[in-house]
């Protein structure tokens, strides 16, 4: 049986923003953590799909890849903190091998 979500994410806990440039969290944008998700089999609160894995559980909505619902250690994320998740690759793609480095592949 094939499910029609992706199996694992990786979410990234990021800075939504900072007050200076050089805040000591490695900026906006940048990851101060990070975790690898694999799908649990269960529907979260949200209604939306549970993955769980490295100390956080999160609920995602795999039509939008938003993540709707996040405990990261079992508790609500800070204010001022967002996630982010990329679809995992699998170990044959390397890095610049994912859909989102370079023009599609034409199989005609």
């Amino acid at each position: 049986m094939t499910m029609s979500h992706p199996q694992s994410y990786e979410i990234l806990l990021v800075p939504e923003f900072t007050e200076t440039g050089n805040s000591g969290t490695g900026g906006p944008g940048q990851a101060i953590r990070s975790a690898v998700v694999e799908a649990t089999g269960e529907t979260g609160e949200s209604g939306y799909p549970r993955y769980s894995g490295d100390g956080m559980v999160a609920d995602i909505d795999p039509a939008t890849h938003t993540v709707e619902a996040l405990l990261v250690d079992g508790s609500e994320i800070d204010y001022g903190l967002s996630a982010r998740i990329a679809e995992r690759r699998g170990p044959e793609s390397g890095p610049g091998n994912g859909p989102e480095s370079g023009p599609e592949k034409n199989d005609d």
